[in-house]
């Protein structure tokens, strides 16, 4: 169930026909990926076994071949079992479309669990929250504003908020997603955006709209910094303020050295589309110093805990008004930079 689109019939079949094509070519990569990487990994622990039995090492092409062959099958497992909540719950048959979508967060649930715990012996994850979070209520929505930084990140925060918190994520996802076959089904089924946008939409708009069908119980998740923390975006980020003649927040993100400025647009349409909205924030480290192919190398298996930690801002605590709420937003991502710095 993707955000609704005010487009003629041509422009809706042929998105449908490009969907159709694209899932075809993904879930037939996979499909072919599949025996390759069960061949590798036997191949990969035969010959790379006896080094790292005598140097003692970490075994690292082993844990990632296994990792990759159990995320193949997990992705394809996954698309049968969508696959099967669609015939269902096909249209036509009795309250379809909520069923579905209720079925499908479960096997989201599940498929991010069977991640979550072969992440646990093949690369040393594990995860501590503070403080503890509460089972959701049917209460105000949530507004959940993370961190971006690392591998996998954006994963443990679903599968958080589906598993521990009892919420249901409506999320904003990089359009680049799609070409995992298995996400790119099962989002479609829930209520979702991916930016970019189509041609013709802007980002605000299309994070507006998720955020306009939020109800008790659900959550809008967002990542504002809008990519994963680096230091040359950090950089960059930077250098984009002073260009655009806002030397005061240039300043103010430039003593930020653990996140990079947050884009403000998205949270604002969010803000102004969920009005009695509570807003979360997300800070979390462990993961962010795998940044780069020869960082994961050497990040593996991880040596220390991925830690996180939240906050909740009631609706009434947040300011009126763009501006305002920008500089409150700045506010509370310095507070996310000091929190990082101190773990």
């Amino acid at each position: 169930m993707s955000t609704a689109r005010n487009d003629g019939p041509a422009t809706a079949v042929a998105a449908a026909l490009l969907t159709g094509l694209r899932r075809t070519v993904t879930t037939t990569a996979a499909v072919c990926l599949l025996p390759v990487a069960a061949a590798a990994l036997p191949a990969v622990c035969v010959l790379t076994a006896p080094v790292s039995l005598v140097l003692r090492g970490r075994w690292r092409p082993v844990r990632i071949c296994a990792f990759a062959l159990l995320y193949l099958v997990v992705d394809l497992c996954g698309l049968v079992a969508a696959g099967a909540v669609w015939l269902r719950y096909a249209p036509g048959t009795r309250d379809a479309s909520a069923r579905r979508t209720a079925a499908t967060y479960t096997l989201l649930d599940r498929l991010l669990r069977v991640l979550r715990r072969a992440a646990t012996p093949v690369f040393g994850l594990t995860l501590r929250v503070t403080p503890a979070i509460p089972r959701a209520t049917q209460g105000a929505p949530l507004i959940v504003l993370a961190r971006h930084a690392g591998p996998g990140d954006s994963f443990l925060l679903l599968h958080l908020l589906l598993a521990e918190a009892g919420l249901l994520p409506h999320t904003v996802l990089r359009r680049a997603l799609r070409f995992d076959p298995c996400l790119d089904v099962i989002m479609g089924c829930l209520p979702h955006c991916f930016l970019p946008p189509r041609r013709g939409r802007t980002a605000p708009d299309a994070v507006g709209e998720l955020a306009g069908r939020l109800r008790g119980g659900d959550a809008l998740v967002l990542f504002p910094e809008g990519g994963n923390y680096t230091e040359r975006r950090h950089r960059r980020a930077v250098a984009s303020l002073r260009r655009n003649g806002r030397p005061r927040t240039a300043a103010r993100a430039a003593r930020m050295r653990h996140v990079l400025p947050p884009r403000a647009a998205g949270t604002l349409a969010a803000l102004a589309a969920a009005p009695d909205a509570d807003v979360v924030f997300v800070a979390h480290t462990g993961l962010d110093a795998i940044d780069s192919v020869r960082t994961a190398w050497a990040g593996i298996p991880l040596r220390a805990p991925v830690r996180a930690h939240w906050w909740r801002v009631p609706a009434t605590g947040i300011p009126d008004g763009d501006g305002a709420r920008e500089q409150w937003l700045l506010t509370q991502w310095q507070r996310v930079d000091q929190w990082i710095a101190g773990h």
